[in-house]
């Protein structure tokens, strides 16, 4: 018996990244196929990706779109707007610098990452991508540096503690440092 999925109303924006065509030669002569990247993302903390592969583009598209819903990650956002902090990510030979910015800076990022932060919901950021521009491994490096995000929030309870000792425990860290 078939599980039942629940609605639950979201409104997810797909982005197509990239679409690919393939063609295999065989003694008949070519075969097409084709293989669809899309990224899926409520616009308020939620994003995924996904990768299909099918004869017919519609119906890769509609199978990575089914992947991205499947896999989405949540990722905490200051104020809506921008990361909590700079991060570095990796995946194979793809490296991805994301920066928090003020706000009014935009979203500074090309290609692949620019669709995974509309999607996201991020207005401010200034991201850099390092080594190789692969569509594929450069979102999933900017996936393994989003997915080590923390708010203040998560880290204080990581440590057992309240919000307002972890804030004010940064701040004189960061005096510190400066007097120094």
């Amino acid at each position: 018996m078939a599980k039942a999925k629940k609605n639950t109303g979201e409104a997810l924006t797909e982005t197509l990244v990239d679409v690919n065509r393939v063609t295999k030669v065989v003694k008949g002569g070519r075969k097409f196929s084709f293989s669809a990247c899309i990224v899926a993302g409520d616009k308020a903390g939620k994003v995924g990706y996904g990768h299909g592969k099918a004869k017919e583009v519609t119906e890769a598209r509609a199978k990575a779109t089914q992947e991205a819903r499947k896999d989405m990650i949540r990722v905490p956002l200051y104020q809506s707007r921008t990361i909590h902090h700079d991060v570095i990510g990796k995946s194979g030979a793809a490296k991805v610098i994301l920066r928090r910015a003020k706000a009014g800076t935009g979203v500074i990022a090309g290609g692949a990452m620019r669709a995974i932060f509309d999607s996201l919901g991020v207005h401010d950021i200034v991201a850099k991508s390092l080594g190789s521009s692969n569509v594929y491994a450069m979102i999933a490096a900017t996936f393994d540096a989003l997915s080590q995000l923390s708010s203040p929030k998560n880290i204080a309870e990581r440590r057992g503690k309240n919000l307002n000792e972890v804030s004010t425990q940064s701040i004189k860290g960061q005096q510190e440092i400066i007097s120094e």
